[in-house]
């Protein structure tokens, strides 16, 4: 006759016996896993860059990072043990042919290494844990009008400066400087319009950090890397983007991580969430508050009627 209350206490003292365990290795070796937020020290400048790192079956980590240009990447595999992580993938956009590495330990609750890139570059590293953003309700401001239609008033250019303000629309007729407002903001609501030429590019930047795509890409399938995506991470719902030279708008919603895009009268990205910055943020500290900052190195690009209307 099988002895059910023998089994099942062993089963409460087994289960115990794991846990506690568990909690044994939690102790000796923190968790790594969650986003974080990384600084890379080069010569004269911070860059910015994000790694994630997630649990994958029984005891296998995996990621993703985001280096100073370029999109969201896979980690295949990345390496803990004694506070100590790395990984290495293969180069995107930077030049040389071997792989980016990542070495770093956790102290404390931030990371501290190197990473080196495809071309030899070695950068000191620092990183700690990006801001959670729990969810709040807001009520808005009054709307600012960005552009004035006359000039780069509230404006500064990082680089040569190709922008020019003619009549009432904002130019960039070659590929040049990035476009960024002295302003910072937290959350908002954002209505912009926007037309480019045949083939061109460009983005918006919110809080200079979280890229929403702008390219011709009429006729494709949505992608992470095409009209409406945040950039590398988000794919829009379908594909709305018009043809080369027509005006288009964008009217963006961003609280916390949470962001909304209708774009040409149609929500593409429906309160979704961010995991981090993307490629050529201005900085990593999402917990701040940022500018909005436009792409003009990607082509020639038009806007006009930028309105953003803040959180109180």
């Amino acid at each position: 006759m099988i002895n059910y209350l023998f089994i099942f206490s062993f089963f409460i003292v087994s289960s115990t016996t794991i846990k506690a365990q568990h909690a044994n290795d939690q102790t000796e070796s923190p968790s790594i896993e969650g986003r974080w937020d990384l600084k890379l020290y080069g010569k004269e400048e911070i860059l910015p860059s994000w790694l994630e790192v997630t649990h994958s079956g029984n005891n296998m980590l995996v990621g993703q990072y985001v280096a100073i240009v370029g999109s969201a990447r896979p980690i295949s595999k990345v390496h803990y043990n004694n506070k100590k992580i790395s990984f290495s993938i293969p180069p995107q956009w930077e030049t040389g042919e071997k792989d980016l590495s990542f070495e770093a330990t956790l102290e404390g609750d931030s990371l501290i290494g190197n990473v080196s890139y495809p071309d030899g570059e070695t950068y000191r590293c620092t990183g700690v844990r990006a801001p959670l953003f729990k969810k709040r309700n807001v009520t808005w401001g009054t709307p600012l009008r960005l552009f004035n239609g006359k000039d780069l008033s509230g404006w500064h250019a990082v680089g040569y400066n190709q922008w020019k303000a003619v009549n009432g629309i904002l130019k960039s007729s070659k590929s040049g400087a990035n476009l960024i407002t002295n302003g910072k903001f937290t959350d908002f609501k954002l209505h912009v319009e926007f037309r480019y030429p045949k083939g061109s590019n460009s983005g918006l930047y919110l809080r200079g950090r979280y890229e929403v795509q702008i390219a011709d890409s009429k006729g494709l399938e949505p992608s992470k890397v095409d009209f409406g995506a945040i950039y590398g991470f988000i794919v829009p719902n379908e594909m709305v983007a018009k043809a080369p030279g027509e005006w288009q708008s964008y009217d963006i919603t961003l609280v916390g991580r949470l962001i909304t895009i209708v774009a040409n009268g149609k929500t593409i990205v429906c309160n979704q969430q961010i995991p981090g910055i993307t490629g050529g943020a201005l900085d990593s500290d999402e917990g701040k508050a940022g500018p909005l900052m436009i792409q003009g190195d990607h082509g020639p690009v038009e806007y006009r009627n930028i309105i953003l209307t803040p959180a109180k």
